[in-house]
């Protein structure tokens, strides 16, 4: 299928321009980077509608994208201005009551507004790459330009509560399968259209004008509760779902109106506040002062040492980026059972349908575990994923540094250890760094790119394009006891304990931070990591600590009475045939220690259990930009909210001290 006559090339806007090809309009989105729908888009989007209708000559409207973006959604840098005409659900509407048919032709990713334009279009094609979504709920929001109404009209009232309410991708061919997409074709995407139009075998349709699916109320209520058990606070994912349902008995007309009014609500409310933050909170992480325009080094090959949890976890995300793995034990029966367990974790993705075979044979031909560490000689970067404990650390760096190249980058994935320290016992510092991933590392997005004294920025720049392509969020930390993260969390679990003595109770501190957001309350969490960890880490510190600062000893005395969490069924918490419940020793424990200090138990209500937490956080996150270990507020509330479970719709500790800054 090939185009048969020369176009005439036709300049809508600055970022939309046409081509006539047999009495189509072949319509090109060209608005870099991500080809979002900003008002130049708009205007020019509906000028070609208009153009096309009063055209005696066009037929038909083709609209697609340049590169490898269909249209990336609204224009995020215009939230917060006054709206710039037409607005997006007016391009939608004219595209869906143009009296000539119009064909979305998705050459790549439709996200938010990109795929409301779509179905607005009377037929959808999508090359086989292509991928869509309604992210809007990431954002506080919900699509405002009909998608709520339209989608539901394709897909059923389940199908688009699932896409919409969750705001997941989906890749061309689910699309299809689901009735959004109309064709799949990995040939040329505008000859495939042309061909459509010129053979007349398709039936041109306005989605708008098509009944809803029919759904038993079982289904809706299924998929409704999916979405609704998950959002935890969050106000955009039940409107969403509320949105959706409504499509089965509301018209076209008053759905739209509902939808968009409802958008503009949200747009304007604190939840969209802050995940807008956290939107650009990501963008800003990636740029990092002293690394303008230097080039990370070439990695294929990466070293792991230590295949316990970790480990694994670290070679699993390597695998999935498409890097060799050569993962080092102390021995061959160790060597053994570390390819066993990197292989389970990736054959459970093939049970889960995250993987194919083919996918997991590959990953396995690029795996090879070993018991000696000469082993590593080709590597080109080597993470130590080993017991946390300086001398085993700086040990194998000295070794290492006898065995890999001296081009090779060596980095530490301690969690409270100075890098420095294990740095100095290599000749060559300049070639180490911090790489500090979270557990499970295969699936937490997280990673903390520790800045060592004598990092040279090549080595620097390597890590954060290393975790990028490991699909990470890397975040740029100086060295100090816990980086950004461990610190935080460690204020944090003091002002916790300062509440427990002061006298609330752990499962009321556990309510109150569940109904803020998080997953689970820091008792629950300090249950389910192991107390013994923390146990010791305070009794290293103990002969250096400040007699003068005050100092909870409630966690000592649950340790030394062998209550070291969920793992020994007993901490914080009982677990009694595995249910938490709260235990009376517990509470005699603590009413020991308050006595013990003469302290007056007093009624703290949520508010103010949050309060404190909250503040302790924030306090410890201005002392880490005093000190230069953070770079900016926003890195660390990705860090609490990527690592350690704070909401995202709050915007994190630092947003929250100071939302308007």
């Amino acid at each position: 299928m090939t185009a048969t006559k020369a176009a005439d090339e036709l300049d809508f806007s600055a970022c939309v321009s046409g081509r006539v090809l047999d009495g189509v309009l072949v319509v090109t989105i060209d608005n870099p980077p991500v080809n979002a729908a900003s008002a130049a888009m708009r205007a020019g989007l509906a000028s070609a509608i208009a153009q096309a209708n009063d055209s005696a000559e066009i037929n038909t409207v083709v609209i697609t994208g340049a590169g490898k973006i269909f249209v990336g959604g609204a224009d995020i840098i215009e939230f917060g201005k006054p709206l710039v005409d037409p607005i997006l659900p007016e391009v939608c509407q004219l595209i869906e009551d143009s009296g000539k048919p119009v064909i979305a032709a998705l050459n790549g990713a439709a996200l938010g507004g990109g795929l409301e334009i779509a179905l607005a279009c009377h037929y959808r094609i999508a090359a086989a790459t292509a991928s869509m979504a309604f992210p809007e709920v990431k954002l506080g929001l919900v699509p405002g330009a009909g998608g709520t109404q339209r989608l539901p009209r394709l897909t059923g009232i389940p199908v688009a509560i699932d896409l919409i309410g969750s705001g997941r991708s989906v890749k061309a061919e689910e699309a299809r399968s689901a009735g959004i997409m109309d064709e799949v074709t990995d040939g040329d995407l505008i000859a495939w259209a042309l061909a459509v139009v010129a053979e007349g075998r398709k039936k041109f349709r306005k989605t708008g004008d098509l009944a809803v699916r029919p759904a038993s109320a079982d289904e809706i209520e299924a998929a409704s509760r999916k979405i609704t058990t998950k959002a935890r606070g969050q106000v955009a994912p039940d409107v969403a779902v509320r949105l959706v349902a409504a499509a089965e008995t509301t018209t076209l007309e008053d759905g739209l109106s509902d939808e968009r009014a409802t958008f503009l609500r949200l747009k304007d409310s604190p939840q969209a506040a802050a995940l807008r933050h956290v939107f650009f909170a990501e963008r800003e992480a990636a740029k990092v002062a002293g690394l303008e325009g230097v080039a990370p080094r070439t990695v294929k090959t990466i070293g792991i040492v230590g295949t316990g949890l970790m480990g694994s976890g670290i070679a699993v995300a390597a695998l999935n980026a498409g890097y060799r793995v050569i993962g080092i034990e102390q021995d061959d029966e160790a060597a053994r059972k570390g390819r066993e367990r990197i292989a389970g974790m990736l054959e459970r993705n093939v049970k889960s349908g995250r993987l194919d075979e083919a996918g997991l044979a590959d990953r396995l031909s690029r795996l090879t575990v070993e018991g000696t560490l000469n082993a590593l000689a080709d590597a080109d970067l080597v993470i130590e994923a080993v017991f946390d404990d300086l001398a085993v650390k700086t040990e194998l760096f000295r070794k290492l540094e006898g065995i890999v190249r001296p081009d090779a980058i060596l980095a530490t994935n301690t969690s409270y250890l100075d890098p420095n320290q294990i740095a100095a016992a290599t000749t060559h510092p300049e070639r180490a760094l911090g790489l500090h991933f979270f557990s499970p590392a295969n699936i937490m997005r997280l990673v903390e790119v520790v800045r060592c004294a004598r990092t040279e920025p090549e080595v620097l720049a390597t890590g954060f394009a290393v975790a990028k392509k490991m699909r990470k969020l890397p975040i740029l930390s100086g060295v100090t006891e816990g980086f950004i993260g461990n610190r935080i969390f460690s204020a944090y679990r003091r002002e916790a304990e300062f509440l427990v003595e002061d006298g609330a109770e752990p499962q009321d501190i556990d309510a109150a931070m569940e109904d803020f957001g998080f997953a689970m309350g820091p008792f629950s969490v300090f249950d389910l990591a192991g107390l013994e960890i923390a146990w010791a880490r305070r009794k290293r510190q103990a002969a250096t600590r400040d007699p003068s600062e005050r100092y909870v000893d409630i966690a000592d005395w649950l340790c030394e009475a062998g209550r070291f969490g969920q793992k020994s069924g007993k901490g914080w918490y009982s677990y009694a045939d595995g249910k938490k419940s709260v235990d009376r020793d517990v509470t005699a424990i603590i009413a020991a220690a308050r006595a013990a200090k003469s302290i007056t138990p007093r009624h703290f209500d949520k508010a103010e259990i949050v309060s404190r937490l909250l503040a302790a956080m924030s306090a410890e996150g201005e002392r880490l930009l005093d000190e230069k270990i953070a770079a900016r507020p926003g890195d660390i509330d990705l860090v609490l909210i990527n690592g350690y479970g704070f909401p995202a719709h709050k915007g994190g500790p630092m947003f929250m001290r100071d939302p308007e800054a």
